[in-house]
Parts: structure tokens; C-alpha cells; sequence
């Protein structure tokens, strides 16, 4: 059954339409007075990622689960060059100042996870606490490539069952362990148009600019240090060709109080719906 959550919308400072889920709104007597949480995905995910934590975290704190701009159901950006961090952190800015949030605790995945550094940059009051999910200073190139090969084949996709298959030939180690898995992992990942075809949930545009930036080679190590004042969390996937257990130990070198959780058996990214991973982020927002 799906989690009860609410659907809304704001628009963009340059006019677009950008969707979130707010699970445990302002009006719900179990957000409390807990500090809120908000979940961001990866580079071609979207809020539906976060549907099982989302629903067990709104028990006692607000959610918010926005569709990044070019994902799920937030408008596609005519100008792909708008597909970068500064646009994004400004979309991040203006969802908190409308919900009339001052402090979260960020929760990010893969790119999400990038973006929670940015924002102890730009938003350095802003961030209670991180827990970055299968992301680090140092990006794994293999990784990266497999997945920029992934966002730039074009295939025409008839079910679901042709979907799950699809996405499990490309990244075997993601965390499914059934039929079952597969397919939820399918219907986050793409959607059916009216005449039945199965599409990527997200505007193909997004690979220029994530191979733009790619190109660049940003030093991430200044973003990942500026999270030193709050709590952080990091979860790998034992499997991981995006963070590393080498970078993971250089992370704990440079920020001893950081804490970690891996999971075994998995790839990028974890689910956070593992048990010792709830466990974990639990530990980590009571604190």
C-alpha cells in the first residue's frame, strides 16, 4: 500500500513547475517539533526512491522527497545547461523557504548525496545533519561510466517485465533479491506513455551536462570537509564502483567523527530500506 503523503508543487524562480512529496506536513500532528527531513536522489531518480523511508521517518519528523527539475514529474528544462548544482541548489532553496523550513537533516543518494555537500557550502546553517548514500569526495570513473553509457542508449521498452530485465542487465548488483524487487525498481526508474510505451522517468538532456561535468574534475574533497561541524553518516554498498572502501577510509580519516554502515552483497546505491541501514539512520537523527 502506498505511504500517505502529500503531492504538491511550487514553481521555480525561472518558471518551472517542480513536484515534491511531503510526507507528514505542517498540518500533521506526527511532524512535531522534529527537525525535517529532505531526501535527494540520484542523477535520474526521483522521489519515489525514498517512498519506504520517507513513510517510517514522517512517524514523528516532516519529509520532504522533491523530483529534481528533468525528473519524474517536475517540467524538463528547455536549456539542458540548467541541469548543473547551482541551479539545483537554488530549486533546494526556494522548497525550504516556501515550507517555511529553516534546518534539515539532508539525506542524499549519488548525486543527492554531491548536492548535500554544496549545500554546507552555500546553505552552511541550513544542513542539521548528512547522511550521504554511496557518494564521496573521490567518484569512482568506471562507475560513472556505466552509468552515462546507461542515460544514452536509446531502446524501445514494451512492459515492465522488459524494463526490470533491462535495468538488471545493466546493473546486476542493485539491491533486489526478488521478481518483485525488480520490478518496483522498474516502475521508479521509468513510465508508461498513454499508447504503452515504458520511457525513462527523466529528460535525456541531463547526460550533456552530467558529462560537462564530468569533464571538469572538480576537487569534491573542500565540499565533503565543509560537512565537519554537523553529524555525518555515509552508507556504501559492498559493491560499489562508485564509492570505494578505499575513499570511505580516507573519509573517516579526515572526518574521525563520521560514522558508517555498508551493505553487503549490493551495488550503487543502497536502498536505505535495509534493516541495519534504518537502524543506522535512526541512531543518526537521534542524535
Amino acid at each position: 500500500m502506498e505511504p500517505e503523503y502529500h503531492e504538491r508543487t511550487l514553481t521555480s524562480q525561472d518558471g518551472l513547475k517542480l513536484f515534491y512529496r511531503d510526507y507528514g506536513g505542517p498540518q500533521e500532528p506526527s511532524s512535531g517539533d522534529a527537525i525535517p527531513v529532505l531526501c535527494l536522489p540520484g542523477v535520474t531518480r526521483n522521489s519515489k526512491d525514498f517512498s519506504y523511508l520517507a513513510s517510517r521517518l514522517a512517524s514523528d519528523r516532516r519529509v520532504l522527497c522533491p523530483d529534481l527539475r528533468g525528473r519524474g514529474r517536475s517540467d524538463y528544462d528547455a536549456d539542458w545547461e540548467n541541469y548543473n548544482p547551482g541551479v539545483y541548489i537554488n530549486d533546494i532553496r526556494h522548497l525550504l523557504t516556501s515550507c517555511g523550513i529553516h534546518r534539515v537533516h539532508v539525506i542524499g543518494t549519488s548525486l543527492g548525496g554531491i548536492l548535500t555537500m554544496v549545500m554546507a557550502v552555500s546553505m552552511p546553517g541550513v544542513i542539521a545533519s548528512a547522511v550521504l548514500n554511496d557518494i564521496g569526495p573521490e567518484v569512482g570513473m568506471e562507475g560513472l561510466a556505466g552509468i552515462i553509457g546507461y542515460m544514452k542508449e536509446d531502446v524501445s521498452l514494451s512492459s515492465w517485465d522488459e524494463v526490470a530485465e533491462y535495468i538488471r542487465s545493466a546493473f546486476p548488483d542493485l539491491p533486489a533479491r526478488t521478481e518483485e524487487d525488480w520490478i518496483a525498481i522498474a516502475k521508479n526508474t521509468y513510465r508508461e506513455t498513454l499508447d504503452g510505451a515504458m520511457v525513462p522517468d527523466w529528460d535525456k538532456a541531463i547526460v550533456k551536462q552530467f558529462e560537462t561535468a564530468l569533464r571538469a574534475k572538480n576537487d569534491l574533497w573542500p565540499l565533503f570537509m565543509a560537512l565537519k561541524k554537523v553529524p555525518v553518516l555515509t552508507v556504501r554498498g559492498t559493491k560499489s564502483r562508485i564509492l570505494s572502501d578505499a575513499t570511505l577510509d580516507a573519509m573517516h580519516d579526515a572526518m574521525p567523527s563520521m560514522k558508517s554502515v555498508v551493505v553487503d552483497d549490493c551495488g550503487h546505491p543502497p536502498s536505505l530500506s535495509e534493516p541495519h541501514v534504518l537502524e543506522a539512520i535512526d541512531d543518526h537523527l537521534a542524535n
